[in-house]
């Protein structure tokens, strides 16, 4: 994301749309597990205020993990991987692999980025991703929030199954609920996850802590991770619960934040905020770390067919 040396050639557009992608969804076949946890501990208050007589079932991350496994199998853990995986694809190309495009347009072509030109390109490219990724973002949420009935029933039984449900259901307009929170979610994470990320990284090669190798991208994406989760763990509650919300729960997104406020306090926007930093610093070391990776092999692979033998 920072400046390649010359002896490089530079990784084009297109290399870091899908490279960002496949990246994307590596990071998520690794951390996915600590991703369902976090959802299930946003809902978990919300369900107790609906019915107080409900005891904790969930307790920190590993006893969500442990729970999930106990009674409803190891294969939980990964309920809305499919719509999950469609959703790096669609949304993480965007967001991470035109925010450099993004960054130059700001910039006007200028090498120089300025910390206004790095969130105006996170914001945009946040928002982009939304547009495109907002149904699977849905689908994924509903799966990992649903739990295995006594009767084995659950709210949905398959990926195409749950896109064809909540539009029949919920009319199209159910597949892209929550939009509003969700743009303003990841207009924070995108500027939290990819300006630090960025600058970190930038720091570090400036002045000669480390070079520009998986050490440098290790650091920059812990960081990065950490920033990420303090300044967005709220918002992304919200979100969840919002998504997750049966027709008429809610009036709003902003009313949803209202009724946590009012029936579980502040604490409640910071539900899940250990599985949280767990999924999104691992996620993040996973991601960016991939990524790096793919964009070099790529492009020497790009530039060993185009050079004469």
């Amino acid at each position: 994301m920072v400046r390649v040396k010359t002896t490089d050639l530079a990784p084009t557009a297109t290399v870091k749309f899908f490279g960002a992608g496949t990246a994307a969804c590596f990071a998520d076949l690794v951390t996915f597990p600590l991703d369902t946890a976090k959802v299930r501990l946003q809902i978990q208050g919300e369900s107790r205020s609906l019915d107080s007589s409900k005891a904790m079932k969930y307790r920190g991350v590993f006893g969500t993990i442990t729970t999930m496994v106990r009674t409803e199998g190891p294969s939980s853990l990964y309920n809305g991987l499919v719509a999950g995986l469609q959703r790096q694809m669609s949304f993480a190309s965007v967001r991470i692999g035109l925010y450099d495009s993004m960054k130059q347009f700001y910039t006007r072509g200028s090498e120089q980025a300025g910390i206004l030109s790095r969130l105006l390109a996170g914001c945009t490219t946040g928002a982009m991703a939304v547009a495109f990724a907002q149904p699977t973002d849905v689908v994924k949420v509903r799966f990992q929030a649903q739990a295995r009935l006594a009767d084995g029933i659950r709210r949905y039984s398959s990926t195409m199954g749950a896109y064809k449900t909540i539009a029949k259901d919920e009319g199209v307009r159910g597949l892209w609920k929550g939009t509003f929170p969700n743009i303003t979610r990841n207009a924070i994470v995108n500027c939290a996850e990819l300006v630090t990320y960025d600058i970190i990284k930038e720091l570090i090669l400036k002045y000669d802590l480390m070079t520009d190798n998986l050490p440098c991208h290790f650091t920059a994406a812990f960081g990065a991770g950490f920033c990420t989760t303090i300044v967005a763990s709220p918002v992304d509650v919200v979100k969840t619960r919002f998504m997750n919300s049966t027709s008429g729960q809610y009036s709003s997104a902003l009313n949803c934040a209202i009724t946590m406020l009012t029936k579980e306090g502040p604490a409640a926007f910071y539900k899940g905020f250990m599985p949280s930093f767990l999924r999104l610093g691992s996620w993040n070391i996973v991601m960016f770390v991939s990524y790096e990776q793919i964009k070099r092999a790529v492009t020497r692979a790009q530039q060993s067919w185009e050079s004469p033998v």
